[in-house]
């Protein structure tokens, strides 16, 4: 990338101008190269003369000077400039950068991988959520962050993993199966109270309808122990297999599906509780385990195994991460968890250093809520059931595309607004159609080319000298600096902004630059390689962010 040679030229002229005594001889402090804001400041900049001008007490300007003085010629640059208050300018040489038109051809469907990674495991867990219930419109966010991490993540290099957590054991399963079992009841006739902290959704009246159509009434005839058991099992299976069948059709897909229940019955809560032993971690206190959080820095400690001897969710979340990390030995793991998970982030990272485990290798994002609106009014109730709104709803009202896309648009962080309207319009309005619709175009153009048998294989992309032309290359070369810096700070949000300026920028072109010409054949096919490369890059864009590319709108 060119951004990376900048960095390290900057680092060499530094070093030379220390050499020549232009400099004081100190650490440089990180480089960083941006894009100016204003494009008369060049294609990149670097605000490195101002860092040293804290730890020099020289002018930044001078510094710029002196700096630039020492950058090297490249292929790449056609000017450096030294710029108040203490920027570093560069502007790129326009005859490389038609050529750059050529290399996104021969990369293909490559172009925008880049090696950051060098095959790093990587596991991305995300959704998880418990098998008790539908997914609603929360989980969607999650399973859409996670999704398009992982195409980056594999697009940087990295070999990545994505994985659900199936929450098949503790007292809300049990809950859940004793809900089941009231339903069943009621559906058949017999007065059955439901458990206080029982699921009261009407997906469980249904649930038990459903059972009753395929198993009759057998389950009355057996204790109610075993009954409430055998419903939990055959009920959590159900759940599970519509929750994977609304991520299918979103388009979200996982490598491994992973039970809690294993982390018991394979003796693995028993191996990652060892080592806390050890390290003296856990201590016993009004009748339970504790894990002794303080000692690293949390408020309070917390409780491992309760008094009753049963496990919390936190033990669970101990032996999941000591068997993501010690047994199946993963490089760096992401969580992707909901809002409603916030408070758990410290104590988790407290722990896996307690087990030995750099925290720096667990990344946890925490995916805000999302509102649904339609036409600017809150919407809450589902149309279906009255009650909350599940993920199927939304997807088949607005497509898989939308959703993937509006979930995207924002940082995981901050909360959204989703405008079902507006995510269905087919206007500029709609970032998702107008994103879409620069694909379609180029579709057509392609076509009308392969109707008039133009051969543009031969095209002179050097014939690419106007501002709209090269403003579309330069936005095309951004593709591997987005995949780097996504998979850097792990932020997909940025692959929806940066779709949309593609877009934006593709359009522009198309309305000021005539593409298909019958007076001017050169010109015809430099503009088609330009169109086609365009398309790769705006394909790949899309793919990463699990969308299709329709070819006519």
């Amino acid at each position: 990338m060119v951004k990376q040679k900048l960095v390290d030229l900057l680092k060499q002229a530094a070093v030379k101008a220390q050499e020549s005594g232009k400099l004081p001889s100190l650490s440089l402090p990180d480089v960083v190269v941006e894009h100016p804001q204003k494009p008369e400041h060049g294609d990149y900049a670097s605000s490195l003369p101002l860092k040293l001008a804290r730890s020099t007490g020289l002018s930044p300007l001078a510094i710029a000077s002196s700096i630039a003085e020492f950058i090297a010629p490249t292929p790449e640059i056609a000017h450096v400039a030294a710029a108040p208050p203490g920027f570093i300018n560069f502007t790129l040489k326009s005859d490389w950068l038609t050529q750059q038109v050529s290399y996104i051809l021969s990369a293909a469907d490559s172009y925008g991988n880049i090696d950051m990674g060098q095959g790093s495991r990587v596991q991305i867990e995300f959704v998880s959520v418990n098998p008790t219930g539908p997914l609603h419109v929360g989980h969607g966010r999650g399973a859409i962050l996670g999704s398009a991490l992982a195409n980056v993540l594999t697009a940087a290099g990295f070999s990545v993993e994505k994985e659900y957590y199936i929450n098949d054991a503790g007292s809300q399963i049990d809950a859940f199966g004793r809900s089941l079992y009231a339903r069943y009841q009621q559906s058949l006739g017999t007065p059955a109270e439901m458990p206080s902290e029982g699921y009261f959704g009407n997906y469980m009246v249904e649930l038990a309808k459903e059972l009753i159509a395929e198993e009759g009434d057998r389950f009355l005839a057996l204790p109610e122990p075993e009954a409430t058991s055998q419903l939990k099992q055959i009920g959590l299976k159900k759940i599970m297999s519509q929750i994977k069948s609304d991520l299918e059709l979103l388009g979200v897909s996982f490598d491994n599906w992973f039970s809690e229940r294993s982390l018991y019955d394979n003796g693995g809560f028993k191996k990652a509780m060892s080592p806390l032993h050890q390290g003296g971690y856990l201590v016993e206190k009004e009748s339970a385990t504790w894990f002794v959080s303080t000692a690293l820095g949390e408020d309070k400690d917390n409780v491992v195994v309760r008094s009753d001897g049963s496990p919390t969710y936190f033990a669970a979340d101990i032996a999941y991460h000591y068997n993501k990390f010690v047994e199946r030995k993963f490089d760096q793991v992401i969580n992707i968890w909901g809002a409603d998970h916030q408070g758990h982030v410290s104590r988790m990272k407290a722990v896996v250093g307690a087990l030995g485990i750099n925290p720096e290798r667990l990344k946890i994002i925490i995916s805000q809520m999302v509102t649904l609106r339609r036409g600017g009014e809150p919407v809450r109730i589902s149309k279906r059931s009255g009650e909350l709104i599940i993920l199927r709803e939304v997807v088949e009202e607005v497509g898989a595309d939308a959703c993937r896309f509006f979930f995207l648009a924002r940082s995981a962080d901050s909360q959204m607004d989703f405008d079902l309207e507006l995510a269905k319009r087919e206007s500029a309005d709609n970032p998702v159609y107008y994103v879409q619709y620069a694909y379609a175009r180029i579709a057509s153009i392609l076509r009308l080319a392969r109707q008039r048998q133009i051969d543009y294989h031969d095209g002179d992309v050097a014939k690419l000298s106007s501002e709209p032309e090269l403003t579309l290359i330069r936005k095309m070369l951004l593709l591997p600096e987005v995949v780097e810096s996504i998979a850097h700070m792990l932020e997909p949000h940025h692959l929806a902004y940066y779709a949309q300026e593609l877009a934006t920028v593709f359009h522009s072109f198309y309305k000021q630059c005539r593409v298909i010409s019958e007076e001017d054949e050169v010109m015809t096919k430099a503009r088609l390689k330009l169109v086609v490369a365009a398309r790769l890059v705006l394909a790949k864009t899309l793919h990463l962010m699990g969308m299709t590319v329709p070819e006519r709108m």
